[in-house]
């Protein structure tokens, strides 16, 4: 897959194929190459790229955030997606019916660069890995700290382990008061009571979806 240029460190996957989607480089180079310049112009962070099934058919999500506040209200989300809209139509990238959905990466966020590391560090996070490490492919524990693009997990039983970024192939927050209290988020109402491992986007806090050819 294909990283997303200047806003991720070349091991992060800010691109992802969902589930019954095939991985397609070619299309995710495309894709970044749309997305990434408007958002970025916008004043606005890219979290994540996703093409993949949902319940209601293909989805492109696009998760963004405003540097002010690590979200997006739902008339940026619209703004976003106003502006993609056109570019995507144009360059139609996607051979088959899609709904484009703009969201904000929600209070349990997934974390798909190095930054989000710094950022979160102390904070509880679930990890899946792309091959065992210490006999585990995912483990959950606090962020205790980064070295260049080694992450350290504090696990549960008090033991430490490190992972290369490059081995992380999905990871998220876990919500926590502690989480609540540092964030102050706008609205918590689309965050996960309960935690689990799944492929697919986490619940968002604001998102705005439309169909698209």
């Amino acid at each position: 897959m294909q990283e997303v240029g200047s806003i991720v460190e070349p091991a992060a996957e800010l691109l992802l194929s969902g589930p019954k989607l095939p991985a397609n480089p070619d299309l995710d180079a495309t894709l970044a190459a749309i997305v990434t310049p408007i958002v970025t112009a916008m004043g606005f962070d890219l979290v994540r790229i996703w093409l993949g099934q949902q319940e209601n058919g293909q989805t492109l999500q696009i998760m963004a955030e405003d540097p002010a506040t690590g979200q997006l209200t739902l008339d940026q989300c619209a703004a976003i997606s106003r502006a993609l809209d056109l570019p995507l139509e144009e360059a139609d990238p996607i051979p088959f019916e899609y709904a484009l959905e703009v969201s904000s990466p929600g209070i349990d966020r997934p974390l798909t660069r190095l930054a989000d590391y710094d950022r979160w560090q102390g904070h509880d996070a679930k990890l899946s890995f792309s091959a065992p490490i210490d006999g585990r492919v995912r483990a959950s524990g606090v962020i205790a700290g980064r070295e260049n693009d080694r992450i350290t997990i504090e696990l549960k039983s008090g033991d430490r382990l490190a992972v290369a970024f490059g081995a992380i192939t999905a990871a998220k927050l876990v919500l926590t008061d502690r989480l609540i209290a540092a964030t102050r988020p706008i609205d918590t109402s689309g965050a996960d009571e309960i935690v689990t491992e799944d492929d697919l986007p986490a619940n968002d806090n604001a998102t705005t979806s439309q169909p698209a050819d």
